[in-house]
């Protein structure tokens, strides 16, 4: 416990508060230091995370989905339609669709017991369905007398594989029915679903109400088929049955160039958001006189006083960092260079994408959506070669020459900034941070000695005058006594 000025008057607390203050200019510094590495190391992780998404989008379009997806109509879109790969020869086919797969249901009413009533007897039956190799699957099921209905229906649904089970109440009817559709059973007279044992005649009888069957249809009026499901692939075409058509239904495969001119732009967008957020970081004015804030200095301002001053601190936080700049000149160097391979497009420009004339945009692109189209309409596979032609040198693709420079640039700012869960060790700015921590500590330690060392000469100094003024007391009562 300090207590100072008992002999001397003086504030001794203030006068070693106000000689710590200067005392503690170069640990504001330090920590000053700290806060903008941490800006930095922030910025340099933001510029990552659009970079990773961007390298993300890049997968795509190496794909020859991207550039060659197909659209197909139908001419009785009610009954069937159909979706192609990216390979799927153009051209019409024709599809009759004759009956739909279906699934078995069973249907039944309650005898004399109601929905959740006991049963009143004991009952073990069987329920056997099919997998889709015909082989029969036989479950037992084993109820005891005070259970009901409800608490059977239950039971066959968590027990019994591709079996759907459920009481109407506003019918009273009990509704059996198989999950997939069309014939698994070798023995189409017995149905899907076979039932065992003097539950389903004592407390429900269960009807055919519905037999499964298959999906049958003619391709191109020639060729008879069938499926188990609504759905069936040929030739690269997936066809979806809806319903029975009326005649043969005509199927029309063509390229579907607005959806890979969205492919395209979607891309685009992405890198010109990619080249705003770097160019931007470079173009930011830097307030120098804008510091970041102490302790001290936030106690004495209002939550917007703090955000608008730290807006101006961190503004430019990252500007003429040879990482960002070096790395928006690789990214466009990309897009410039010829391209030679066997196809017919060698640059940018010839499928319809330049960059904008504005130099302030920082080497953005911009598309001319008819060229575009009308190179896609023609060649699509050409298009992709030119994106994504996976081969080293003069050939290689366009998006693999971008995937290149911005994994680089990710490499590089993460060796400086590191990812969140890097150590302080793992990164240059993170061992900065962690040098700067060392100094602090070790100063905070120097200030403790610094203050103590006050105290201890203000101490003295008030002991020294308590003793001069104890003397002159005496002296003083000594005169007074003569």
């Amino acid at each position: 416990m300090r207590i100072g000025g008992l002999a001397t008057g003086m504030d001794i607390d203030e006068l070693v508060n106000k000689l710590m203050t200067a005392e503690r200019a170069p640990l504001h510094k330090m920590e000053q230091d700290k806060t903008k590495l941490t800006w930095q190391r922030d910025a340099f992780r933001d510029v990552n995370k659009v970079l990773k998404e961007l390298d993300d989008m890049m997968l795509n379009m190496k794909l020859s989905k991207t550039y060659n997806t197909k659209k197909i109509s139908s001419s009785q879109e009610g009954a069937v339609t159909a979706t192609g790969a990216a390979g799927t020869a153009n051209g019409s086919y024709t599809i009759e669709v004759k009956q739909l797969a279906t699934a078995e249901m069973k249907v039944g009413k309650l005898s004399d017991k109601g929905f959740e009533d006991a049963l009143g007897k004991a009952y073990n039956f069987t329920i056997t369905t099919y997998d889709e190799k015909g082989e029969p699957q036989v479950h037992e099921i084993q109820v005891n007398e005070n259970e009901s209905l409800k608490d059977v229906i239950n039971k066959v649904n968590n027990e019994v594989k591709d079996i759907r089970m459920f009481y109407d109440q506003q019918s009273g009817q009990v509704v059996m029915e198989t999950t997939y559709t069309g014939i698994r059973n070798p023995d189409k007279d017995q149905g899907e679903i076979v039932l065992g044992g003097n539950f389903f005649s004592d407390v429900v009888k269960l009807d055919s109400k519905k037999e499964a069957q298959n999906a049958e249809f003619t391709y191109n009026g020639n060729l008879a088929l069938t499926s188990k499901d609504n759905s069936y692939t040929l030739n690269g075409i997936t066809y979806e049955f809806k319903g029975v058509t009326d005649g043969p239904a005509t199927l029309t495969v063509t390229n579907d160039v607005d959806a890979a001119f969205d492919n395209i732009k979607a891309f685009v967008d992405k890198y010109n958001e990619v080249v705003e957020k770097l160019n931007g970081t470079q173009t930011e004015e830097r307030y120098r006189n804008f510091l970041p804030l102490t302790d001290e200095q936030k106690k004495e301002m209002s939550d917007k006083e703090i955000e608008l001053w730290e807006e101006k601190a961190k503004s430019g936080i990252i500007k003429g960092e040879a990482i960002i700049t070096n790395g928006l000149f690789t990214m466009r160097q990309g897009w410039y260079a010829p391209i030679k391979n066997d196809g017919p497009f060698t640059s940018l420009t010839e499928i319809g994408l330049k960059t904008t004339s504005n130099y302030l945009d920082g080497g953005k692109l911009k598309i001319d959506e008819d060229k575009l189209k009308e190179k896609l309409r023609e060649d699509p596979a050409a298009v992709q070669k030119l994106f994504s032609n996976d081969v080293d040198g003069e050939g290689r693709g366009l998006v693999n020459r971008l995937e290149d420079a911005v994994e680089a640039t990710m490499k590089n700012i993460e060796s400086r900034a590191g990812k969140s869960p890097s150590t302080l060790e793992n990164y240059t700015i993170g061992k900065n941070m962690k040098d700067l921590n060392k100094r602090i500590s070790t100063f905070q330690d120097r200030l403790k000695d610094i203050e103590t060392r006050y105290w201890n000469q203000f101490t003295a100094m008030e002991k020294a005058i308590a003793n001069m003024n104890s003397q002159a007391t005496y002296l003083m009562s000594q005169f007074g006594g003569q």
